[in-house]
């Protein structure tokens, strides 16, 4: 039998084998993908008036993040826990000619909302501009098949349009994430787009007018470095929705379990229902050393140079049911969390080490409760 033959009939009973990844499976559908039944059901029971080109009215969108209950019983799962009107406003903001301008620490769930937003106001989430310091104009406006260019020279078949400029041709929801990473001079060709409604191409004394529906989120946050501020003219252009940190313990813990029992489904962890007591105990330690106060209020605390966000807890808890599904029993044990927290604690070797070290002696060694996590977590500082 030739190798090759071999090689298929290998792959073909490794595909069918137990425990097999299905073959071309996507590791992270888009959101109007994963959620196709949800918005299909929203869009069924939705009978509230919808703005021009929408698939779903303001109230269904905000159904759609919030979570509930259809009056034929299917259940909408929440993608967003936090306060209403946060969500109210940004799909009001959307339902009118401004842009809207998701703003708030890194792990506080902005590109998940806006990635969201998208899927269930167009149906379409992946007109999307990644910021970046080396973001170019083009990747805003347009650029151009070069080859084509060259051919013909300038033409409407030579030019590639950007996510921004499909948008507005079709009147559907684009996307800029990290928008302050992304060069000043770059970021301000937006201004136009956004005040104007129309894209010019110079080049064939033309121009390209947003057709009803269209509208731009754009994310962005002030904690990273080498943060390009916003413009005032640019800033003007957008109404800012603050997405705060999760107000309560019980909240962060409620997200963290949710995105944790996300990602291991599709990563094809084990499902670990013993997984909430260190859960639990991730989150408090990244909020005590977040707050700079233990949660009684009765040790004051140093914070480490990082951000300790909700989004490295979603990580921290993943590592650790992978860890404890390879090479544990498949439960969730302190061990398999300390070297996640460690590394999302110390990103400084030097000041932050002392943070933690000094929080494992005074604040994790004395609680009750907490004596296998506190030796877990110094073997692996050692």
């Amino acid at each position: 039998m030739p190798a090759t033959t071999e090689a298929t009939e290998a792959a073909e009973e490794t595909a069918g084998a137990p425990g097999a990844a299905p073959v071309g499976e996507a590791l992270r559908p888009h959101a109007e993908d994963a959620f196709a039944d949800e918005l299909k059901a929203l869009a069924a029971a939705d009978d509230r008036p919808r703005p021009a080109c929408w698939r779903l009215s303001p109230w269904a969108v905000a159904t759609y993040l919030l979570g509930g209950t259809l009056p034929d019983g299917t259940v909408i799962t929440p993608k967003y826990v936090g306060p209403r009107r946060i969500v109210e406003v940004a799909v009001t903001t959307l339902a009118t000619d401004r842009a809207l301008l998701l703003l708030g620490v890194p792990g506080t769930a902005k590109t998940w909302v806006s990635e969201h937003l998208a899927a269930a106001v167009s149906g379409d989430s992946t007109l999307l501009v990644q910021g970046t310091a080396g973001t170019p104009e083009e990747a805003i406006r347009y650029g151009w098949n070069y080859a084509q260019l060259l051919a013909h020279g300038p033409s409407r078949d030579a030019l590639v349009p950007s996510p921004v400029m499909r948008a507005m041709s079709d009147g559907m929801t684009a996307r800029v994430e990290e928008l302050t990473r992304i060069p000043a001079d770059v970021q301000d060709s937006l201004i136009t787009i956004l005040s104007e409604k129309t894209l010019p191409i110079p080049e064939l004394g033309q121009e390209v007018q947003a057709v009803r529906g269209f509208n731009l989120i754009a994310t962005a946050n002030d904690r990273d470095r080498g943060v390009n501020d916003l413009s005032s003219a640019l800033r003007r252009r957008f109404n800012t929705v603050v997405l705060p940190l999760p107000a309560t313990p019980d909240a962060e813990v409620e997200i963290v379990s949710r995105r944790v029992d996300q990602t291991g489904r599709s990563l094809d962890l084990p499902a670990a229902p013993e997984a909430i007591d260190e859960i639990r105990r991730v989150v408090t330690v990244f909020r005590e050393l977040r707050d700079g106060v233990t949660t009684d209020g009765r040790t004051r605390l140093k914070s480490p140079s990082g951000t300790l966000s909700t989004a490295e807890a979603i990580s921290v808890v993943t590592n650790g049911l992978a860890l404890a599904a390879h090479f544990g029993d498949g439960v969730l044990r302190p061990g398999d969390v300390a070297a996640g927290i460690l590394g999302a604690v110390v990103r400084d070797p030097a000041a932050d080490r002392v943070v933690w070290q000094e929080y494992l002696e005074t604040v994790v060694r004395e609680r009750d409760g907490w004596k296998d996590f506190y030796r877990a977590c110094r073997e692996v500082s050692v």
